[in-house]
């Protein structure tokens, strides 16, 4: 059995350990509701999101190096992930501001700016499913995903700190707001570890599922 496998074994147990240590330890945010809970969680997803599209940047260089399908290939499925991960941040960063605003979408600046952000992502999916032939797909792709990496920075770090925003500022983060103690840390770096390794199992089973399809294609073309 390959050690990739083994992390569905693994990741249940973790995320089982994750979950409840999130509920019963301390709150993250001092002097504020279970609701920032929700940080254990919302962060992590954000992050992986990143991950996932730094991945697929590093693929799609490669492509143009190397003219390798597979590169193309693994960076598209890294892109997907990455969208998918970044729905699921925004998801439970509505959840938060339903609970903490009034409502689940409020047009702040982080929503908008995490918003732009998978609509660019969603466009390269759009593009891959309009260009043909196949290398060609994968050249434009490529080019496109090198180029759309910039918007990571852009829109998931720097336009969010240039305004106001209804979302946590980094003032109460660095401002003693986040009880950044022992546990609050094991707990969140138990959550980030989770969800790395669950990219990481569901990219190798993506790229499994690829390999496959290609496989079934070309014995339907015999």
């Amino acid at each position: 059995m390959k050690a990739i496998d083994v992390l569905k074994y693994f990741l249940g147990p973790w995320f089982c350990l994750t979950i409840i240590l999130a509920f019963v330890t301390e709150k993250p945010v001092s002097g504020y509701g279970d609701e920032f809970r929700i940080f254990y969680f919302h962060v992590p997803l954000a992050l992986v999101a990143f991950l996932a599209f730094l991945i697929s940047l590093i693929y799609s260089i490669r492509y143009l190096k190397y003219k390798q399908a597979s590169d193309d290939l693994k960076a598209a499925s890294s892109a997907e992930l990455g969208l998918v991960f970044g729905i699921l941040a925004t998801l439970t960063g509505s959840i938060f501001a339903r609970i903490a605003w009034g409502a689940f979408w409020n047009w702040d600046i982080r929503q908008t700016s995490i918003l732009v952000l998978l609509a660019v992502y969603g466009a390269y999916f759009a593009l891959r499913g309009a260009v043909e032939p196949e290398d060609r797909r994968a050249t434009f792709s490529a080019v496109y995903a090198i180029l759309a990496f910039a918007a990571v920075p852009i829109f998931g770090l720097i336009i969010p700190r240039m305004y106001q925003s209804l979302h946590p500022s980094d003032a109460l983060i660095s401002g003693g707001g986040l009880a950044l103690g022992t546990t609050v840390a094991v707990v969140f770096f138990c959550s980030m570890i989770a969800f790395v390794l669950l990219y990481i199992w569901l990219f190798n089973l993506k790229w499994r599922m690829v390999l496959l399809e290609r496989s079934q294609l070309e014995k339907d073309y015999e």
